[in-house]
């Protein structure tokens, strides 16, 4: 897949097995790659992508993301290198610091110095897994450990605002963001990021663009299908500064989604518009897209095929 747009969707499903029979279909779909999300008491999804590996032949397998800490990167570098094992080139691994409210009330951490944590982590990551060695000792992290093995694993990060993406640019393997407008990755994103790589005197990684999409021909259903799904985004602080930054002030005010953004973070509307909106995200820096299906309508199932076979048909140049 190497030089092509790669274009994947985040699974989600009611169980384990839905959640493993939906990646097999994509699969089989044409879908290029597959990606996870973990977080608080929820499934897990290096767990969940160990299945899926023995199902699976060419699909990529990706987490977007895993929070770093509850899991000490010793450990997350030992279940990277099962899937690299089990998948042979097929693994991404994105890792962050997820937010404030979920960490402390969730696992009791201190969350502190967010970016300094992630830093650490991922050189920590990095070296034992893609070096099979790490001699480390930082001010978060404590690492001395060898696997003897270098593995194919890209290891990448969240980003949300300059800071984090100026950090991915400069230590990861790629930034990952999520319903950032593409404006806003346009000229904060991508110059941060070529900052970051710059200060560290490397090529700038790949931007992955994880956004929404909501292929469906009901504006008022689609509307209602994201505020019901997606409402605490807005009434997240780092993404109302975010939303305000990108020019979207009432983020701040009402802690709500309002129709001007959701019309530019949500990929929406029939297959031909949406079409559009894909090429956009490229046109706006983006390398490669990761896809959160928003089901709209009555008809749930049928919403979600409608969006995975549109990716299908994008992917392949259908």
């Amino acid at each position: 897949m190497n030089g092509t747009r790669i274009i994947g969707v985040a699974v989600t499903g009611q169980d384990a097995g839905e959640v493993l029979e939906r990646i097999v279909h994509m699969e089989e779909l044409g879908i290029p790659a597959a990606w996870l999300t973990s977080g608080g008491a929820g499934r897990d999804s290096l767990t969940m992508f160990a299945a899926a590996a023995a199902r699976t032949d060419r699909i990529l397998l990706g987490t977007s993301i895993v929070p770093i800490f509850p899991r000490h990167p010793v450990v997350m570098a030992t279940q990277a290198r099962v899937l690299a094992e089990m998948a042979p080139g097929r693994f991404r691994l994105g890792v962050g610091p997820s937010h404030r409210a979920g960490t402390e009330r969730t696992f009791g951490y201190d969350f502190q110095a967010p970016l300094g944590h992630l830093r650490e982590y991922l050189r920590i990551l990095k070296a034992l897994i893609q070096q099979g060695q790490v001699d480390f000792e930082g001010d978060y992290y404590t690492a001395r450990a060898q696997s003897g093995v270098s593995l194919d694993v890209p290891v990448m990060a969240s980003a949300l605002r300059q800071r984090s993406f100026e950090l991915c640019g400069a230590e990861a393997d790629g930034a990952i963001s999520w319903v950032c407008p593409g404006q806003y990755l346009q000229d904060v994103a991508v110059p941060a990021m070529g900052e970051g790589a710059a200060q560290a005197g490397k090529d700038v990684p790949p931007l992955i663009a994880h956004a929404p999409v909501c292929v469906h021909d009901d504006v008022a259903e689609m509307r209602a299908a994201v505020r019901e799904q997606m409402s605490n985004y807005p009434a997240s602080p780092f993404y109302q500064q975010m939303f305000a930054e990108a020019g979207f002030p009432e983020a701040l005010e009402t802690s709500e989604w309002s129709d001007g953004m959701m019309d530019a973070v949500v990929l929406s509307g029939d297959e031909a518009t949406v079409r559009e909106r894909l090429m956009e995200m490229f046109a706006y820096g983006a390398t490669e897209l990761v896809l959160s299906p928003v089901v709209a309508g009555s008809d749930r199932n049928g919403s979600l095929e409608r969006t995975l076979r549109l990716v299908a048909e994008v992917s392949q140049g259908r």
